[in-house]
C-alpha cells in the first residue's frame, strides 16, 4: 500500500520526533519484512547466538530449539510495537509520554537511549573485526571507525535509505547466509559437532531469554521504521511482516553462529570460527556481514539520536528539532562511541552479555505497560498534540498508575534475576535458571490494566481531546 508521496518522498530525512502528516506517508507494508529480515543477518546476533553452545554448553539440537523458542516468543511483543506506528505517525519512546506523562517518561526515554549506544559501540566493535579479517592490515580499532563512518552517513539520511538498504540487504544476505550453511555442513572439522554440550535447564532457559530480549530490545524502536505508512495499513499487515521478518531472519543468524561454533575447535572467537568453518568462502562472508553490520547499525544511531532529541525537547519544548539538528547530535554519538568502543573490543563478549542481561530486567516493564495501554486501554487512540505538550496534556507530567506498575514490575524480577551483577535467591535455587522476563511480563500487564482502569482521569481523558486514530 503506498501514497502519492512514495515516488516524491526526499532521500535525506525532515522528520525528527514530530507527527508525520498524511500527505508524508510513504512506503509498502511489505518494506517491514525486508528491513527486519536483512537487519538481522549480522555479527551481532550470530555471537550471541554462539552462546547458547559456548557459554551455556548446550548442544546443537536444544541450543536451536531454545533459539527458536525465544525468538517466536519475543517476536511477538516486538512485532505488536511495529503495529503501532502507522497508527500513531510518531516514534515509539515519544509516544511513551501518552503512558507516563511528560516527565515521568524521561527514565523510559534514557534507558532506551542507553540501550541504542550499547547496541551501537557493540556493533562498531564487530565491523572492525570483520574489517580486519577481511584486511590484515587494517587495525582493529582503525575498522571500528570506518565501520562507525559507514553507519552514521545512513543514520543521518535516515529512515527511507535505511529501507532501501535493507532491501537490497535482504536479497544479498539471505543468500549468503544459506550457501554458507552449506558449506558449514559440508566441512565440519570437528568429532563432537552434534554430541558436544548437553541439556541443561539453566542453559536452555537463558539461551531463550537471550533470544526473546534479541526481540524485546527492538521494542523501543521498532514503530519507529513503520510510522511513515500510511494510517490505514492494517494492524495485522504490520504485524506479520515484522513478526515474519525478524524472527526468521535473527534466528537464522543465531543458528549459524551456533554451527559454525560446533564446527570448529573449541575456545575459538565467534567471528574467527565463521571465517575458519567457512573456508574458501570465508572471506566473502565477512564482507557481507562487514557490509550488514554497518547497515544494520545505523538503526542504533538513528534510535539513540531519536531517544536523545525527545530527552531534550522535553525540556525545550519551543524547539522544533530539523534534519540539521539530528545530523549534529548524530556525529556526537558516534565520536563518543568510538572513543567506547576502541578501549572496550577486547573485553566485547563479556560487557555485551552484561549489558543484555540488565537490559531484560527494565524493558520488559516497559513493553508490557506500552501493549497494554495501546491494544486494552486506549485501542489505539491518542491525543497527538497533548504528547508534544511540555505539561503533558491531558497525559500530564506523571502517571502514577504507570510508575507504580513499572517499579513493582521490575522490582519482582529481581528474585529471579541471574545476572553478573546479582543472582536472586529463586534463580540459584533452579541452578542459575533465569525467569525473571517472565514473571515479569505477568505481573506487570494484569498490575497495569488494574491500575489504569480504575483512575477516574483515565476516563477523562478517553472522552477529552482530538485522538488520533483508532484501530
Amino acid at each position: 500500500m503506498t501514497t502519492s508521496a512514495s515516488t516524491s518522498a526526499p532521500l535525506i530525512e525532515k522528520h525528527t520526533i514530530g507527527y508525520v502528516p498524511p500527505e508524508d506517508r510513504h512506503g509498502k507494508v511489505r518494506d517491514l519484512f525486508t528491513l527486519w529480515f536483512g537487519g538481522n543477518i549480522a555479527p551481532l546476533p550470530i555471537v550471541t547466538g554462539a552462546l547458547g553452545v559456548q557459554l551455556f554448553h548446550l548442544n546443537l539440537v536444544w541450543g536451536i530449539v531454545a533459539i527458536l523458542v525465544g525468538h517466536l516468543v519475543g517476536g511477538v511483543l516486538m512485532a505488536l510495537h511495529s503495529a503501532q506506528g502507522p497508527q500513531m505517525g510518531i516514534p515509539q519512546m515519544i509516544q511513551s509520554r501518552a503512558q507516563f506523562g511528560s516527565l515521568g517518561a524521561l527514565l523510559v526515554v534514557l534507558i532506551a537511549g542507553v540501550m541504542y549506544i550499547g547496541f551501537f559501540a557493540s556493533n562498531i566493535v564487530l565491523a572492525g573485526k570483520s574489517l580486519h579479517g577481511v584486511v590484515d592490515s587494517v587495525p582493529v580499532p582503525v575498522g571500528i571507525v570506518i565501520g562507525a563512518l559507514g553507519s552514521g552517513i545512513i543514520g543521518i539520511i535516515g529512515y527511507r535509505f535505511i529501507h532501501v538498504l535493507n532491501r537490497i540487504g535482504t536479497w544479498v544476505l539471505g543468500i549468503g547466509i544459506v550457501v554458507g550453511f552449506g558449506y558449514i555442513l559440508t566441512h565440519i572439522q570437528t568429532d563432537d559437532f552434534l554430541t558436544r554440550g548437553s541439556f541443561n535447564l539453566s542453559g536452555w532457559l537463558a539461551t531463550v531469554s537471550l533470544a526473546a530480549l534479541w526481540q524485546i530490545a527492538f521494542a523501543p524502536y521498532v514503530s519507529d521504521y513503520s510510522r511513515y505508512l500510511p494510517a490505514n495499513v492494517p494492524v495485522a499487515a504490520t504485524f506479520w511482516t515484522t513478526y515474519l521478518g525478524s524472527a526468521l531472519g535473527s534466528s537464522l543468524s543465531f543458528i549459524f553462529g551456533a554451527v559454525a561454533v560446533l564446527a570448529t575447535p573449541v575456545g575459538m572467537d565467534t567471528m574467527d570460527a565463521v571465517k575458519l568453518a567457512t573456508g574458501a568462502i570465508g572471506p566473502l562472508m565477512l564482507v557481507l556481514f562487514l557490509l550488514s553490520v554497518i547497515s544494520h547499525n545505523a538503526l542504533n544511531l538513528y534510535g539513540a539520536v531519536l531517544s536523545l532529541i525527545t530527552l531534550v525537547q522535553t525540556f525545550a519544548y519551543r524547539w522544533i528539532p530539523t534534519a540539521k539538528s539530528r545530523a549534529v547530535i548524530s556525529i556526537i554519538v558516534l565520536l563518543a562511541c568510538c572513543f567506547a568502543a576502541v578501549g572496550a573490543s577486547a573485553d566485547f563478549i563479556g560487557h555485551f552479555v552484561d549489558m543484555v542481561l540488565v537490559l531484560l530486567v527494565v524493558l520488559v516493564p516497559w513493553t508490557a505497560i506500552n501493549l497494554i495501554d495501546f491494544y486494552a486501554i486506549h485501542k489505539g487512540q491518542y491525543d497527538i498534540g497533548s504528547i508534544f505538550q511540555v505539561d503533558g496534556g491531558i497525559y500530564g507530567r506523571y502517571n502514577p498508575q504507570a510508575l507504580l506498575a513499572y517499579a513493582i514490575g521490575i522490582a519482582v524480577q529481581i528474585p529471579f534475576m541471574n545476572t553478573p551483577l546479582y543472582v536472586g535467591p529463586v534463580s540459584a535455587h533452579i541452578n542459575g535458571a533465569d525467569l525473571s522476563w517472565v514473571v515479569g511480563l505477568l505481573v506487570t500487564s494484569p498490575l497495569y490494566f488494574w491500575l489504569a482502569t480504575r483512575d477516574s482521569a483515565y476516563r477523562r481523558r478517553l472522552t477529552s481531546g482530538k485522538l488520533a486514530g483508532s484501530l
